[in-house]
């Protein structure tokens, strides 16, 4: 909550920390008291920069030691790690037939395999700590599939299995997992996505897209990284510690499951 200091001593690793969910979920976090790590392919120095009490770290999440070397520099400069949350991501806009094993390959080493990676890299401290929290940034487009999003829905569907599962193995040491799942929300990934498709369709066209998109939300706009952040911020503090093994959609009411 606004004022509060949840996070006053304690160490958040977010990875796609540089831009985006992650980042407005820093600064939430910074503003709560955290000390944070930011982890990105560029480095997220720039990010880092800008809060009190933060680092940024340059990490490809696909590779194994890249993640270990992550997690050793967050531990070894801001102290063990109390709080991770994975928000790094890739997007395509592809329809599957015209798609092949080498974007499969390159969604799913980012989407899944990297959460894979970074939770193994983070767990067996928390559980030895007998404390820790993890968020999962998904997709609606997991719960309930997207045309031209085929293979990074699939990936999302797959950490929310994961987390679920680990969830169950390591609740009684402490540890809780949950995932967020987002709705169309202004990220620079959509924003990017998005003026693809207006130069493809043209200025009217995607005008009237633009209203059947929104029809799809009950409140009647797009989400903000804000918004996601708030949600997640409530996951990782000790007001959450009942809670594991969830899938919090934040979507404006697109997806009432």
């Amino acid at each position: 909550m606004a004022g509060e200091q949840r996070f006053t001593g304690r160490t958040v690793l977010i990875t796609g920390g540089a831009r985006g969910i992650g980042y407005a979920a820093a600064q939430r976090i910074a503003a709560e008291g955290g000390r944070l790590a930011l982890a990105d392919i560029d480095g997220a120095t720039a990010a880092a920069k800008a809060l009190p009490d933060a680092i940024g770290i340059a990490c490809d999440i696909t590779r194994e030691d890249d993640v270990h070397k992550m997690v050793e520099q967050a531990e070894r400069t801001l102290g063990p790690l109390s709080v991770f949350i994975n928000s790094a991501a890739v997007l395509d806009d592809k329809l599957f037939l015209e798609s092949g094993p080498a974007d499969w390959q390159r969604m799913l080493g980012v989407c899944l395999h990297g959460p894979m990676l970074g939770l193994r890299a983070v767990l067996p401290g928390m559980v030895e700590r007998g404390h820790g929290r993890v968020v999962c940034l998904a997709s609606d487009s997991a719960r309930i599939g997207q045309a031209r999003l085929s293979y990074y829905a699939a990936a999302k569907a797959g950490v929310i299995a994961l987390v679920k599962s680990v969830a169950q193995e390591v609740g009684r040491r402490g540890v809780t997992l949950n995932v967020v799942s987002p709705g169309a929300t202004n990220t620079p990934l959509r924003l990017n996505r998005e003026q693809s498709l207006r130069e493809q369709m043209g200025e009217e066209k995607y005008a009237r897209r633009v209203k059947s998109v929104l029809k799809l939300y009950p409140v009647g706009r797009i989400g903000e990284p804000e918004d996601i952040a708030a949600s997640i911020a409530f996951l990782c503090s000790d007001e959450a510690s009942w809670i594991t093994g969830q899938v919090l959609s934040v979507n404006g009411g697109f997806v009432m499951p």
